[in-house]
């Protein structure tokens, strides 16, 4: 089965087969590595583009410049991207810019996490993070969204 990414240099989606490693793959239009152990900082367009159109799950931090937990916690939001990646998509989102996601989600404190598996929200939470809670927070809550087998 192959997996969907979306390019965070270009947006354009990304067809990976199952015998490639996602971490190695590069994007068929701009030729950009499609991680690169980053979050990627997106708008209400990016975002709606990586949730909806790729297939892995999407972790998303919702954060402002003046939020002093949230730039305290960017490097560890960045940390667990090294460690995720290319299981999950992360992805940066400034509050400020992006009221439509803020208010779609209830988000009413920062920095805040959603975390979307096949176009739904499956998890959130809000208040700052270590690198090894973000990490164990995404695999544990992505554990609990799994479908259970009929």
């Amino acid at each position: 089965m192959s997996t969907t990414i979306v390019c965070g240099h270009c947006g354009q989606v990304n067809r990976v087969g199952s015998g490639k490693p996602a971490g190695k793959a590069r994007c068929g239009s701009c030729h950009h590595d499609l991680f690169d152990g980053k979050p990627l900082a997106v708008d209400e367009a990016g975002f709606e583009r990586h949730v909806t159109r790729g297939t892995l799950p999407v972790l998303v931090d919702v954060w402002a410049p003046w939020c002093g937990p949230c730039r305290a916690m960017a490097p560890m939001f960045q940390e667990a991207a090294s460690r995720l990646e290319p299981d999950v998509r992360l992805l940066k989102i400034n509050a400020d810019d992006a009221p439509g996601v803020v208010s779609r989600f209830g988000v009413r404190g920062i920095p805040a996490l959603l975390l979307f598996r096949d176009g739904r929200l499956v998890a959130q939470t809000a208040g700052a993070m270590d690198a090894g809670r973000i990490v164990a927070w995404t695999s544990s809550s992505l554990a609990a969204a799994r479908p259970s087998a009929a």
